[in-house]
């Protein structure tokens, strides 16, 4: 099993959802200025899952790097419908365990905020 594209999906999700939009507001300028559209998928790729589906079939496109090389290449022997079904089977698989990072990226960030929380309630503001 290849991890290389659900680790840079996974990446990208936390980069382009949770951390942009409150660096600054320069990037939530920049999705106001989009058309309608496209900002439609902006807010329905913020599901892990359904952006990891299309980012790992585009990054398996690009660097032919699947996530089940097995699976890939026993489809891809059937023929062209083998190979689509084996790009499609591969990223929905990749959809599904960057979904579960995201989720255990989640709930160890729980205690690290309730944490941080009760150290400025006990102490103060840093």
């Amino acid at each position: 099993m290849n991890f290389e594209i659900i680790l840079v999906a996974l990446a990208l999700h936390t980069l382009i959802w949770e951390k942009l939009p409150h660096w600054g507001t320069w990037f939530n300028r920049l999705l106001a200025l989009l058309p309608k559209p496209l900002q439609a998928l902006y807010e329905g790729w913020r599901c892990p899952y359904c952006f990891g589906f299309w980012a790992a079939l585009v990054g398996h496109s690009v660097t032919q790097i699947p996530t089940l090389p097995l699976f890939v290449e026993r489809l891809a022997a059937q023929g062209m419908i083998g190979v689509l079904a084996g790009y499609f089977f591969d990223a929905l698989a990749s959809a599904v365990v960057i979904q579960i990072g995201k989720l255990g990226i989640s709930a160890l960030g729980w205690p690290a905020i309730k944490g941080e929380q009760a150290s400025v309630e006990y102490f103060g503001q840093k």
